[in-house]
């Protein structure tokens, strides 16, 4: 098939911007070429950033990109540059800032207009192709703007360096000399009280995010308070979205987020960071209860990775789309006769009072999202079963509707891997083996790995975005410590030095490139990024942790692994930069809360020596991993390699050696050691102490 239109976007690697390649929009990518064309012609640029999984993205491609008489209209009066914000997180997190500046809100699609020398002016998200829903259609929009440029260009200019100010000035944050206390923390956490929807589960109301970082600080705080209110919001919440459609609960793996307040109706695409980091909140909640509802959801979750987000030679995709077939969540949604014409009409009346499928449906066009509004025990009381027989009925037919769906239209997969988010994966796949001892979770953590460190470098430095046999793009903070915690959880799960080394290797160079020398704590771009209107830092955590966060947390623990004090210092000097930040919104900086718990706290530092396989040492590692103490390092030992610099590497190894010829753990706290012991029950009651 011949195609009418191709713009610059054809040569890109990015699914998402060549979505647009034949759009008749005469789209550049953000680079040299667009930016000195609106300079020489003196053209304001319509900047347009979205992401391929985005369903609104679609909406606005399909009513204006795709458009020929709004395309001359952005043709003639702009230079259009089309990004993908999971390539270029730096123009998106100023740029929005400067939507939200001007509208009160943002989202994606953004569409943002700045004068030739890139400072904002105008912006919003999604705009209709003609005037409806309260907002002008985007022809208008085109139009006035273009006038309005041409003749009122001083008032264009000092709107944008006036708008440009204040974002410079939202990111300069300076140390503060008050201490890093509990305080703060238990702010964070009567912030949270406050906002918890006690029926429901989750913090505010709809639409209703996934929240990973408090989920995860809440824990803490009850493993240090022993509050039940606090483990309660936790609990249901977590059982709130694994029940509700929001989680796949066929496939495996969690949606992007609930439109509704009862985690039923999901915004359907799936996300690489959610998956991640929700899988960690599970087995951080498995392992502080034992409930094998966590377990499962885990199980199924990073099942669901493996199944169809991970590249055969190593890394993971990004995204899975909303849409397949042009309509949003089609492929995951089913009718009552679509169940019963593969189970029959008593197994399938069982499975749609299960999974609440319904003639008329909860979703568009008839159609029921699989969820459970209801106990397994309530469901079998009415349909005159035991609970067990319901539970196995369920189990044998779960298999025949997936593999029946797996035949529907695909929703489309945003293959690119990012060195940020598979950070976070590997990550949670190490921790995954360690507590649920899956060789394949660690096999996938330790291939991933691989992959990024041999294809995603240039020298020291890292790139962000792989696909098609290209990598590209310098490395962002995100990239730097997501992978730097992935490679420290690397080692934790297999005690092999060479993440370590990597680990030690990438943090000098995250310091080297990032660190702002006047004020503290890391820039969101290295010192060789190209420079924009500002160079942003934050400790806010988004839909993903922040990097200063991430970087902080990662920094304490490999500081306490390998005994230099100048990672530990970095981290410290970043918490008290952004100490007025945190303090001010507390619950906006979980992530960086659980860096201050485990900073206060003082790490238990866990050194075992030992066979790395012997039954005895494997029996020691369950003890310690099978139980939720999260300020913890640990490191092994194993004889064999002794004289050969491990000890040197790892302080904390020196002069330990095993008791009576037996794997032996020494559990200590700023490198002063309790008594050695080789009974794992005795190492849980150091672990408690």
């Amino acid at each position: 098939m011949t195609e009418k239109f191709t713009n610059r976007l054809i040569d890109e690697t990015s699914p998402y911007l060549l979505q647009h390649a034949h759009n008749p929009v005469q789209w550049y990518p953000w680079g040299e070429e667009a930016l000195q064309r609106a300079k020489a012609e003196d053209k304001p640029i319509l900047l347009s950033v979205g992401y391929s999984a985005c369903h609104w993205c679609h909406v606005m491609e399909h009513e204006s990109f795709e458009d020929e008489a709004i395309a001359t209209l952005m043709n003639e009066h702009f230079i259009n540059i089309k990004v993908d914000r999971e390539e270029r997180p730096d123009l998106d997190e100023i740029y929005m800032q400067a939507v939200q500046m001007m509208t009160g809100s943002g989202g994606w699609p953004m569409t943002v207009f700045l004068t030739p020398d890139l400072k904002p002016f105008y912006g919003g998200t999604y705009f209709p192709p003609d005037d409806r829903y309260g907002r002008p259609g985007f022809p208008r929009v085109l139009t006035s703007l273009a006038e309005h440029y041409r003749t009122h260009r001083e008032e264009v200019d000092r709107s944008g360096e006036q708008l440009t100010a204040h974002i410079q000035q939202l990111f300069d944050v300076h140390p503060s000399p008050e201490l890093l206390t509990d305080d703060i923390i238990q702010g964070a956490v009567r912030d949270l009280e406050e906002r918890f929807d006690s029926q429901h589960g989750g913090f505010g109301g709809a639409p209703k995010f996934p929240p990973s970082m408090s989920l995860s600080l809440l824990l803490r705080v009850w493993r240090q308070s022993g509050r039940a209110k606090v483990l309660h919001m936790v609990e249901q919440t977590l059982e709130g979205m694994a029940r509700g459609g929001m989680y796949d609960q066929l496939g495996g793996g969690f949606h992007r987020y609930s439109t509704d307040d009862v985690w039923l109706v999901p915004h359907f695409e799936k996300m690489l960071y959610d998956n991640a980091l929700l899988s960690r909140a599970y087995l951080e909640a498995y392992q502080a209860t034992g409930k094998e509802l966590y377990r499962r959801v885990v199980t199924e979750t990073l099942d669901y990775v493996l199944r169809e987000m991970t590249h055969p030679t190593g890394g993971f995709y990004s995204t899975q789309d909303a849409d397949s077939e042009g309509e949003e969540g089609k492929f995951f949604v089913w009718r009552p006769e679509e169940i019963k014409a593969l189970l029959g009409d008593t197994e399938g009346e069982a499975f749609c009072q299960y999974y609440g499928v319904t003639p008329d449906g909860n979703f568009e066009h008839a159609t029921s999202i699989l969820h459970l509004d209801r106990t397994p025990e309530q469901v079998a009381g009415e349909l005159g079963m035991s609970p067990e027989e319901l539970q196995t009925l369920i189990s044998k037919a779960k298999p025949k509707l997936f593999e029946t769906r797996e035949k529907r239209v695909k929703p489309g997969l945003d293959d690119k891997t990012l060195t940020s988010w598979n950070g976070l994966m590997i990550g949670s796949m190490a921790l995954g083996y360690r507590i649920l001892e899956d060789p394949r979770y660690l096999e996938a953590a330790r291939s991933a790995a691989g992959f990024i460190l041999r294809e995603m470098r240039r020298g020291d430095l890292l790139l962000r975005t792989h696909r098609g046999g290209e990598s590209k793009l310098n490395a962002y903070l995100d990239d730097y410590s997501f992978l730097l915690g992935g490679l420290i959880d690397l080692y934790e799960a297999t005690f092999d030095l060479q993440w370590l080394r990597e680990a030690k290797m990438l943090a000098k160079t995250l310091i080297e490139q990032f660190w702002d020398n006047r004020t503290g704590a890391f820039f969101f771009t290295g010192k060789d990024h190209e420079q924009l209107i500002t160079r942003s830092k934050s400790c806010f955590d988004t839909a993903i942790p922040s990097g200063n966060s991430v970087a902080t947390m990662s920094l304490l623990r490999l500081g306490a692994l390998t005994g230099d004090s100048s990672f530990s210092q970095k981290a410290l000097d970043t918490m008290r930069t952004f100490r007025t930040a945190i303090e001010r919104i507390p619950a906006g900086c979980g992530q960086m809360l659980c860096a201050l718990d485990f900073y206060l706290e003082s790490p238990k530092e866990v050194a075992i020596v030992g066979p790395k396989e012997s039954p005895e040492t494997l029996t020691i590692l369950k003890a310690i991993h099978s139980r939720f103490v999260p300020n913890k390092i640990v490191a092994l030992l194993d004889p064999a390699e002794e004289g050969k610099g491990v000890e040197d590497e790892i302080p904390l190894l020196k002069e330990k050696t095993m008791q009576d010829g037996k794997p032996t753990v020494y559990v200590c706290k700023n490198y002063t050691c309790q008594a050695p012991t080789t009974d794992p029950n005795e190492l849980v009651k150091a672990l408690k102490a």
